[in-house]
This record gives C-alpha cells, sequence and structure tokens, in this order.
C-alpha cells in the first residue's frame, strides 16, 4: 500500500525546524527517516533541530558529512544520523552498521539514494526542495508505504 505523499510548505527555517520537533515527537526505535534533496535544501537543519528536541541535555549536532555517522543517546533510545554523500558502495554502508540501526534505533540518512537495495521498506522518505523565488522557503514532501507513517503525521499537516 502506497500513500498518497503529503506536500508541506515551510515559509522559513524556524517553520522546518518546528516541523522536525514535531514529527520527532512520533518516532520510536526502528524509525528511519531518509532525507534526501540538493545540497542546501534543508535536510541538515531538519535532523538537527529533530535530535536536538529528543535529546536529554542540549548539544551541538555537527553534520555527520565527514564522520559519516553521528550517534546520540536520546529519551527514545540511540539515534543514528547518517551522511551518505561521500560512500561509493554498499559494502561500505554495511560497515558503519546502518542496517543494524534501521531495527534498533531511529535513524535519519541524508543521501539515501546510496543505500540501494539497503533502503529499509519501512522507512519514511522526506524529500527537501529549495523555493526559487525565496531562499528560506521549502517544499517538503513526505511519502511512505508503511501504513504506520499515515497517522504518525498527522500531527504535520
Amino acid at each position: 500500500m502506497t500513500a498518497l505523499p503529503l506536500i508541506l510548505h515551510p515559509d522559513s527555517p524556524d517553520e522546518t525546524a518546528r516541523l522536525a520537533v514535531v514529527l520527532g515527537a512520533a518516532l520510536t526505535a526502528g524509525d528511519c527517516l531518509l532525507l534526501s534533496g540538493e545540497i542546501g535544501s534543508g535536510k541538515t537543519h531538519f535532523a538537527r533541530h529533530l535530535i536536538q528536541s529528543l535529546l536529554p541535555v542540549a548539544e551541538d549536532i555537527p553534520s555527520p558529512t565527514f564522520t559519516l555517522v553521528q550517534v546520540y543517546d536520546s529519551t527514545r533510545g540511540e539515534i543514528w544520523h547518517s551522511d551518505l554523500y561521500r560512500l561509493t558502495g554498499l559494502d561500505e554502508i554495511e560497515e558503519l552498521g546502518l542496517s543494524e540501526a534501521f531495527s534498533d534505533a531511529i535513524t535519519l540518512v541524508e543521501w539515501p539514494d546510496r543505500l540501494g537495495p539497503l533502503t529499509p521498506d519501512h522507512a519514511l522518505h522526506l524529500h527537501f526542495e529549495t523555493d526559487p523565488q525565496d531562499e528560506l522557503k521549502r517544499r517538503l514532501t513526505l511519502s511512505w508505504t508503511d501504513p504506520k507513517w499515515t497517522t504518525r503525521i498527522e500531527a504535520l499537516k
């Protein structure tokens, strides 16, 4: 079953951050968010605010572009934030341990196209686009096949 995509139009970085916090409140261990979009479209901004909203104590949330994966202990278990932009093969993804994290942790994956056949079926896909008329505005398209997301994203509408 494929649900119709939900398209949101956050008007500012603050609105994008608010959406991240609202979605974060619905997440549990085993949830996977796949964040796609061009460089600068808001993927890391969204991830930072979502992660920050689930941490018991505020901390810096760096981009995982060079470390590939950052792991955080949250109020809901581990959060894995990964950036696969620099990876070239599935063996590199396997070495990161993402396959296990998909079932045990909340995972946020930037550049999920690199996952190929390792893409989890239960993931929520979030595609970020910058408004060509206003660089602060975004078009955020959410799509999913797992029915659990249908009720979880109600708060975002």
